[in-house]
């Protein structure tokens, strides 16, 4: 069992301003509100650097970003946390409108260039997504998606997709708030085609989120749509089979995507 994380030290807060005696818990997430900022642990210096001056000056179109805030002495990380405005609102299972956000956001963002970072991530992540697209091999426990994952590979063919700085895990990082612009949270980088992180939203929301069928077909005009859906569920399966925490009866949700990913294939 892990550890239960630490909420920041109060140095960490005062630097960035937050002074309030008791950080507050987000649930589902590793993060603390502390009043209108929200500190989060920053795994990866550099990444978390480039995602603050990313988000500071990115502006989609209906979008709310929580923006990123800067330490008192101008540092974007302090001892390992980064700290963002808190942009209010929680999630909701409004699917097509999570589409629609993820492609005025990488509108946005297909200006930007490929962080270096990118190159040398190796976590588990990076290398389901380099699988995905079949820039590597690798042997995924069976029982766990890799079956599924190795009937469905097969199935790949070209696309004539551009890649760009796409937001990958917009599931579950969208807050609604009434009738505001939805907010978008954090900011997990991937250099794959915006059609691929449209997909991916669809193939958490018919996994996880309850969503009909139907909001395949109604992306159906992206480009490439089919292979962009092929490309995702990939992902996420290969991700699953390689999750300490996954088993075979978490992995019930990915099956269901499977079949209706396989009915446009």
């Amino acid at each position: 069992m892990s550890a239960t994380p630490e909420p920041p030290p109060p140095h960490v807060c005062a630097a960035f301003g937050a002074r309030v005696e008791e950080p507050e818990a987000l649930e589902g997430a590793v993060a603390w509100r502390c009043g209108e900022i929200v500190l989060k642990p920053a795994a990866n210096t550099a990444e978390a650097a480039w995602v603050a001056q990313t988000l500071d000056v990115l502006e989609p179109d209906d979008v709310r970003i929580s923006r990123p805030v800067r330490s008192t002495d101008g540092r974007w990380v302090v001892s390992g946390w980064s700290a963002s405005r808190d942009v209010g609102g929680r999630p909701e299972p409004r699917h097509d409108e999570v589409v629609a956000m993820s492609l005025r956001l990488h509108a946005a963002s297909r200006f930007l260039s490929r962080p270096r970072f990118l190159q040398l991530r190796q976590d588990i992540y990076a290398l389901s997504d380099r699988m995905a697209w079949g820039e590597v091999d690798y042997a995924l426990p069976q029982e766990k998606g890799g079956r599924l994952y190795d009937v469905l590979a097969g199935s790949r063919r070209p696309v004539q997709l551009q890649a760009q700085v796409v937001h990958g895990d917009l599931f579950g990082n969208v807050l609604f708030a009434g009738d505001a612009s939805p907010g978008v949270i954090d900011f997990n980088a991937y250099w794959r085609p915006a059609e691929w992180a449209a997909a991916v939203v669809v193939v958490d929301s018919l996994a996880w989120g309850g969503a009909d069928p139907a909001i395949v077909e109604r992306w159906s005009h992206l480009t490439d749509w089919p292979q962009a859906l092929l490309r995702g569920l990939l992902f996420r399966l290969a991700v699953h089979a390689l999750h300490p925490r996954s088993s075979a009866k978490t992995l019930t949700g990915l099956e269901r995507a499977s079949k209706v990913v396989l009915e446009v294939l």
